[in-house]
């Protein structure tokens, strides 16, 4: 690889591993979209430095669970990076700024449009001294378009997108999704957006300024639903526990009160549904020989199935309609979900050990390559604390003016 500015790989500053090892990301970000995203890059290999304020990561702060004063918010979604602190309001810190965007490969920021070139920090003039810098903005709407000052969070866009008015059942008051989808889609769209940017500077030696707006990442979710509002001119209702295609496709309760779902999408699969629930004279029946007759015809065949259902727990009904083919599973809550992910043995409960033996567990990264055993992963960083072995590598600084910096105000916690 080359060794110049904008196509540089660095030394690896620790045991880690993975596709992105030698490369570095300032994470310049707060709360979820960004900090998701980093943490993305962190558990592929890349070095993540934190760049926080004096106060923190809001994030640090957000109630109700706290381990040894830290939010479990934050520590969910921060794991593999080092924390640097600097006050960006002092001439020094905004300097020292400047010096690490530029030992940088790779800024992910989530600041509101236009408030870092108001600091004077501006892509352009910055990438003419660095032409490789790898820039991503995480915004709300964008950094171009008649919304981009407004302020975003994740159930607006939610509710902007349309997604929450797919969500929950027809005719009840919209619901927001149980997840943050809107942060968490962004930052994942931002994490390949800001791969695909890596490997075209290995090519051409240039970076890429890359603009990922909340908004668009949840528009480009609807999937099929927006195509069926643009081709078919309709307007999609929530599905609740269903599907607007496939009537087979959908929540059903068992005996004992406890919900199963069945994806039976295909003739094969809804004869082998009629004969395990014993209802083989369905699949001759005039109002359900074909998918197109079962959609017609749903209410009355979600009758029947529902009735089906009753005559069994649920988890009775699961063994039965595997062997049978027909895909199904129980609705876990989150602590029964997690508790098959361990024993499902993928790593995807993984413990963080802090400085002092205790630990976390947090879910895992889900992305795995054959053959690689996972590097077990570092405990999020406690505000600041890695200044001096950051600026020491990054930037060459010897530790006298590390301490000097910090004693002028614009250095804290480390």
């Amino acid at each position: 690889m080359a060794a110049d500015s904008s196509s540089r790989q660095h030394a690896r500053s620790d045991a880690r591993s993975g596709p992105l090892a030698g490369y570095r990301i300032l994470d310049m970000t707060t709360f979820l979209s960004g900090p998701f995203c980093t943490q993305i890059l962190a558990d592929l290999g890349a070095e993540v430095v934190k760049l926080e304020s004096p106060a923190g990561d809001s994030s640090r702060a957000i109630p109700p669970y706290f381990v040894k004063g830290e939010s479990a918010y934050f520590l969910g979604i921060n794991r593999n990076k080092r924390s640097v602190a600097v006050d960006m309001k002092h001439a020094d810190g905004m300097g020292l700024t400047r010096r690490l965007i530029q030992a940088a490969d790779v800024v992910v920021e989530n600041y509101r449009p236009g408030v870092l070139a108001r600091m004077d920090l501006n892509i352009e003039s910055l990438r003419a001294a660095q032409p490789g810098l790898v820039w991503a903005s995480i915004s709300g709407f964008g950094q171009h378009g008649p919304w981009r000052d407004q302020p975003a969070y994740d159930m607006i866009v939610q509710a902007l997108s349309g997604v929450m008015s797919l969500t929950g059942e027809a005719g009840r008051p919209a619901v927001r999704l149980g997840i943050p989808a809107g942060d968490m889609v962004a930052g994942m769209y931002a994490a390949i957006a800001i791969n695909a940017a890596l490997a075209d500077r290995q090519r051409t030696g240039h970076g890429r300024t890359i603009d990922i707006s909340m908004l668009d990442c949840q528009l480009a979710m609807l999937s099929y639903q927006s195509t069926y509002a643009l081709v078919a001119g309709i307007t999609p209702q929530p599905q609740g526990a269903r599907h607007d295609s496939i009537p087979t496709y959908r929540s059903f309760v068992g005996g004992d009160g406890r919900e199963l779902v069945i994806t039976a999408n295909t003739d094969r699969m809804w004869k082998g549904l009629c004969a395990v629930l014993d209802r083989e004279a369905l699949t001759r029946d005039p109002r359900f020989l074909t998918g197109a007759d079962r959609l017609e015809n749903r209410d009355a065949l979600w009758a029947l199935l529902e009735e089906a259902f009753l005559a069994r727990p649920a988890a009775d009904w699961v063994e039965p309609l595997q062997r049978a083919g027909v895909p199904v599973a129980l609705i876990k809550n989150v602590p029964e979900a997690l508790a098959d992910a361990r024993e499902a043995g993928r790593s995807m409960v993984l413990p963080l050990c802090d400085n002092d033996g205790d630990a976390i567990d947090v879910v895992g990264n889900p992305i795995k390559f054959s053959g690689e055993a996972e590097v077990p992963p570092t405990y999020p960083p406690r505000l600041g604390k890695d200044a001096d072995e950051v600026l020491a590598r990054w930037l060459g600084m010897p530790a006298d003016d590390v301490r000097s910096l910090a004693e002028r105000g614009a250095l804290t916690g480390f």
